[in-house]
């Protein structure tokens, strides 16, 4: 096998998307450090227990492990970076009231998510912990959309869930095989569920066949939670998930994004198990995945010592820059290769004041450059000046 061969689902950034995915990673940040939320790098390799707290089913199965040579106990390679920022939260920082935090690097998972997924995604978002609200939710739905807007996006779907009406119907028959309901609802798999759900509780099996089909518009005849509140058992926490959904989708924050289209899917259980309230998932018309998905996990930390109100978002970076143009070639000076002092110190004040200064080697005066040089440095009067090509 030729050394330069990459592992399936794995791949080089090379200079133009490299450098297109770092600009939008700087300004993904400073977007997110406009709203008050800091900045926190969790390493990439942590004991298994700390990195699957809250997802040991779906996670662990994405996660890569390993022996440590120094402790003998096993290790992980971060498939997702919520849990560790929530153990940051819970155990490091140890704040009262409000914690923004917000993230950037890679993960690694054993297996792509879908088509065309990289099994190396560059994962950022932004966590919020301490408060239970709506309001909460709203913020980083919000700071989703704005992420999203800054990395070109014009148009997009944003799919509402909530993650306690699933185990509330579950809960009716104990008999029934979660792990396999889980993901015949996320295919949405009618046949595989009847089969599933042949022996169930009538009530259960009903309720659940039923989520299949709620999903839409939150507007018009068939609005799916005015659907569900039909269809569905009138327990208490699914009384009390339609009400919160109710409440999001009444929100003036849609009205301020008109280029939001706002759906309901309550059987939209992708991600991974750790949610517990509120879920929802960014969708544009040119990718067949969510590009960004985020929700409620409320208590996550008590894993951590800690018990805290979270809720966040994240997105694969190399998936969103994908979506932007491609950018134009940086501006830049050409300047001859010398080790003469007055053109060394030119060069320098050029650069420090935010010039990109290309000097030509001799010999390759017209090499290609990933710039586009539109200037040059020349020697006129006495001095080093920058004058037009």
């Amino acid at each position: 096998m030729p050394r330069w061969l990459l592992p399936e689902s794995i791949s080089d950034a090379l200079p133009l998307e490299a450098g297109n995915i770092e600009s939008l990673r700087r300004r993904l940040l400073d977007l997110y450090r406009s709203y008050g939320y800091e900045l926190v790098m969790p390493p990439m390799l942590e004991h298994i227990e700390s990195l699957l707290t809250g997802g040991e089913d779906d996670l662990g199965l994405r996660t890569f492990k390993l022996v440590d040579q120094l402790s003998g106990r096993t290790l992980g390679l971060r498939a997702d970076m919520t849990p560790q920022v929530a153990r940051i939260d819970a155990h490091l920082l140890n704040r009262e009231g409000v914690a923004r935090l917000c993230y950037c690097g890679p993960v690694l998972h054993t297996r792509p998510a879908g088509l065309f997924a990289t099994r190396e995604p560059l994962q950022i978002g932004a966590e919020l912990y301490g408060h239970a609200g709506l309001e909460a939710d709203l913020e980083v739905i919000e700071l989703m959309i704005a992420s999203l807007q800054a990395g070109g996006v014009t148009r997009l779907r944003v799919d509402l869930c909530h993650h306690a009406i699933v185990p509330a119907l579950l809960a009716l028959d104990a008999g029934i095989d979660q792990d396999e309901v889980y993901a015949a609802l996320q295919r949405k798999d009618v046949p595989a569920l009847r089969e599933l759900l042949a022996a169930a509780h009538p009530q259960a099996r009903e309720a659940l066949l039923a989520l299949v089909d709620l999903y839409g518009r939150v507007e018009g005849s068939r609005a799916p939670l005015a659907v569900a509140r039909a269809k569905l058992p009138p327990l208490p926490p699914i009384l009390a998930a339609l009400e919160t959904l109710e409440r999001l989708a009444r929100s003036p924050l849609w009205r301020r994004h008109p280029q939001v289209e706002l759906s309901v899917d309550l059987a939209d259980l992708r991600g991974y198990r750790y949610h517990t309230g509120v879920t929802f998932a960014a969708y544009v018309p040119s990718m067949p995945n969510a590009v960004a998905r985020g929700g409620r996990y409320d208590d996550i930390g008590r894993a951590f010592g800690r018990a805290r109100p979270a809720t966040g978002f994240s997105l694969e970076l190399r998936a969103l820059a994908s979506l932007r143009e491609a950018p134009a070639l940086a501006a830049a000076i050409r300047a001859p290769w010398s080790d003469e002092e007055a053109l060394a110190a030119r060069v320098a004040q050029l650069r420090v004041s935010g010039e990109v200064v290309i000097q030509s080697l001799p010999g390759h005066e017209h090499g290609q450059q990933a710039f586009a040089c539109d200037r040059q440095l020349v020697w006129e009067d006495g001095a080093w000046r920058v004058r037009p090509l």
